[in-house]
């Protein structure tokens, strides 16, 4: 992983667990009847955070191996899912799991790949994965441009953000995959996944990102006086809602 990944979200954590989207349940039908996903299958969750796509492959009864070097974020999902038998939670990285060779039937990162060292990872993911494993690459891509407010939301983030978009997921495309997955060697596939908030829920979900001015710092109130104006705007019975695509990227490694 990037050196400056590993503690980012370290502040976060709280956060993060109320208020960040989970991943539709479709997914595990999808991958099942796709013929990728068993519930022998063996998974190994790479950047696992607090653990929001782990509790989905432990609820298929997977086993799952969550790999999270942040300290802070592995605690929380230990917190959260230590009682499954079927849940291992290890501090390495993307780029050295230390999982044993051809051990994984199915290698999933949600929300976290635009953070690995590319090169190191395939290599790594070669090795762990068994003989016709895949790799899953996940994101909840937030709609920019469908309503005002998610238009206003934008314009708060690139305001605001301290590097937002120089961190941002958007910047992996086809020519990152097709260089990762090899040319033409991946799917995708789409779920609709919504959120719906309050203002503190909005509060919360903007606070759980990485990329905004921390508590104290120049820019922390205005944002949040701006984030307040814009919800006021848009509100419908004081409840927003904030739309995402969520795309899952699969393939085989060659």
């Amino acid at each position: 992983m990037m050196n400056n990944s590993l503690q980012r979200f370290s502040n976060h954590v709280d956060d993060y667990i109320k208020y960040r989207p989970h991943y539709p349940a479709e997914i595990i039908s999808f991958l099942t009847e796709q013929g990728y996903l068993s519930k022998q299958s063996v998974v190994a969750d790479i950047g696992s955070g607090t653990g929001i796509i782990t509790e989905l492959f432990l609820n298929n009864g997977n086993k799952v191996f969550a790999v999270e070097p942040n300290k802070e974020m592995r605690e929380a999902a230990e917190h959260l899912l230590g009682r499954n038998k079927n849940f291992t939670s290890i501090a390495p990285t993307a780029e050295d799991t230390t999982l044993p060779n051809k051990s994984i039937d199915i290698i999933v990162a949600a929300q976290a790949f635009h953070w690995f060292d590319k090169e190191k990872c395939k290599t790594e993911f070669k090795r762990i994965s068994k003989e016709n494993g895949i790799v899953a690459l996940i994101w909840n891509d937030r709609r920019l441009d469908t309503t005002v407010f998610l238009k206003e939301y934008e314009a708060l983030l690139k305001k605001f953000g301290t590097d937002y978009e120089k961190v941002n997921h958007r910047n992996i495309g086809p020519e990152q995959l097709n260089t990762f997955f090899g040319a033409g060697n991946y799917k995708v596939k789409s779920f609709e996944n919504n959120q719906y908030f309050d203002y503190e829920g909005i509060k919360g979900r903007l606070l759980s990102s990485s990329y905004i001015p921390a508590p104290g710092q120049p820019g922390f109130e205005p944002m949040l006086d701006s984030l307040k104006e814009i919800f006021d705007k848009c509100n419908v019975k004081g409840k927003i809602t904030v739309e995402y695509d969520t795309r899952v990227y699969f393939g085989n490694l060659h």
